[in-house]
């Protein structure tokens, strides 16, 4: 791989999770190991956000490029404005990501046409394709809703069959390497009663079987489990694939299926992920971020009156915690006084978090906060929020279920108390890593509640974005709704940049 830059070709790119953590792999002399070529996504905002920070990558080391990007985002400049001054790179952003939304499937011959030019001109130098197909028909949740649908059959749903526009371009780009991502749910989904997944890995070893395209074989290796025979790498149990982002610095408990196909003539095999130490908890991940309250969604949202009403079920909660804890009394609920509903001022320490990831959210530059803003809530669901964060403290670290919840506090649900809810309300709990980040997140934010009772909140946006890892400057387009399902359906790119560093290595010559 000496002095040749590698060629990425992004698939399902979301808002860019998996390209950013390959991008900013860097060989020993500090060069860029990887080039992305081409972003695919068809959802819109994804879309921008994506276009955007390749944008950002391409002005960054520029003359004033930092500075125009930051005065766009503290609204200094519109987005076009920022792209007037960098014509040249505006046009090689746009490029990437094919000048709007495109989807796989659908924009085949716009897409493989410019996947094959990208291949013809990087000639013999190595090619990666990474990315996961959409994963809502293979995930429990996504099933779980499928079985409820009158007549639903998982064969004639087309998107449990997406990873065969993956199978088309490993065909057209014959790959030295790629990275194929989806939900642990794609180990168990079934077609006609049949598991689907030894047949999804054996199409990927040989492409060339279900596309009928002239392709190369792959060998299909786990990140995290050693192969026997690293020539033929088979793995006694599909759970080998699965990885747990924990034990690699991310600070929440997200479990994914990452395949790592090396072509067959390539006699190299390749490292697995190194495990961290220690576990990244959610303070350590967020604590640093400017304190905020909600707001209410339901009545005129004024400071004052958000206070008094957090502060007097202060006394509400105590007495029902008092039921079931000792030491409730020196429990601290009162709320902050004068908080904002949004911050968008400049942080300076991040100290809680391990160096690496510190330097990785920061990027060592100054930063602005970004997509750092509240929501409204019921003012029935404040009081259950602080009720949550009160009890997850003092539990030292576990959520109420349902049955934990007093009658007082029940919402008006009819399967409340029958236990198929039981996480309605979920704390994320100071000590520990976050439970996965997903892209309900968007619906409410009962499942991803502060841990600070004095906040009285769910998460925010770069709150979410900081569990999954997204540097702080990394801006997500889009109204917030559509922010919160871009960072829950996003690979983490600090995972990312230590599977992008497997690749680089398995490549060097």
């Amino acid at each position: 791989m000496k002095n040749k830059e590698v060629l990425v070709i992004d698939l399902f790119a979301g808002p860019g999770g998996l390209g950013e953590g390959f991008s900013s792999v860097k060989d020993k002399a500090g060069n860029a190991v990887f080039k992305i070529g081409i972003s695919v996504e068809k959802e819109e905002s994804a879309h921008k956000t994506l276009t955007t920070r390749a944008f950002y990558r391409k002005i960054k080391d520029l003359s004033g490029g930092l500075d125009s990007y930051n005065e766009y985002l503290s609204g200094g400049i519109t987005r076009q404005q920022l792209f007037d001054r960098y014509p040249k790179q505006a046009e090689e952003a746009e490029t990437e990501t094919l000048y709007g939304p495109k989807a796989l499937g659908d924009d085949n011959e716009i897409i493989h046409k410019r996947i094959a030019d990208l291949v013809k001109a990087h000639g013999d130098s190595p090619k990666v394709v990474i990315g996961g197909p959409p994963c809502q028909a293979y995930s429990l949740a996504g099933r779980s809703r499928n079985a409820g649908i009158k007549d639903y059959k998982a064969e004639d749903d087309h998107r449990n069959f997406l990873y065969r526009e993956y199978l088309k371009v490993l065909s057209i780009a014959q790959p030295d390497v790629f990275v194929m991502e989806n939900v642990r749910g794609i180990l168990s989904a079934k077609i006609a009663g049949k598991i689907m997944f030894p047949s999804i890995l054996n199409d990927l070893r040989n492409p060339e079987q279900a596309t009928g395209i002239a392709s190369p074989r792959y060998k299909i290796y786990s990140l995290v489990v050693e192969a026997s025979d690293k020539d033929n790498p088979v793995y006694k149990n599909s759970s080998d694939y699965l990885i747990r982002a924990e034990n690699y610095g991310i600070p929440q408990a997200r479990h994914r299926v990452i395949l790592l196909g090396v072509r067959s003539d390539i006699e190299k095999a390749p490292k697995t992920l190194t495990r961290s130490d220690r576990q990244v908890s959610v303070k350590q991940a967020i604590d640093d971020l400017p304190k905020l309250r909600s707001g209410f969604s339901k009545r005129k949202d004024e400071p004052q009156a958000w206070e008094k009403a957090v502060s007097q079920n202060s006394a509400c909660i105590k007495a029902l915690l008092k039921k079931q804890f000792d030491g409730v009394e020196s429990l601290d609920l009162q709320p902050f006084k004068n908080l904002s509903r949004s911050a968008s001022y400049f942080i300076t320490s991040l100290n809680l978090v391990p160096k690496c990831l510190a330097d990785w959210y920061r990027k060592n530059e100054p930063c602005q906060m970004l997509n750092h803003e509240t929501r409204g809530h019921m003012d029935s669901d404040l009081l259950r929020y602080a009720y949550s964060a009160a009890f997850t403290q003092l539990s030292g670290g576990i959520s109420p279920k349902s049955r934990d919840f007093p009658d007082e506090l029940a919402p008006k649900h009819e399967n409340w108390k029958s236990g198929s809810h039981a996480d309605r309300f979920r704390t994320q709990a100071a000590n520990k890593c976050a439970t996965t980040v997903t892209s309900h997140i968007s619906k409410d934010g009962h499942y991803f509640i502060h841990y600070d009772p004095k906040q009285c909140r769910s998460l925010t946006v770069r709150e979410a974005a900081r569990l999954q890892t997204f540097p702080d400057n990394y801006l997500f387009e889009g109204n917030r709704t559509q922010q919160y399902v871009q960072v829950g359906n996003a690979v983490p790119p600090f995972l990312a940049r230590q599977i992008g560093k497997v690749v680089m290595r398995l490549l060097e010559a």
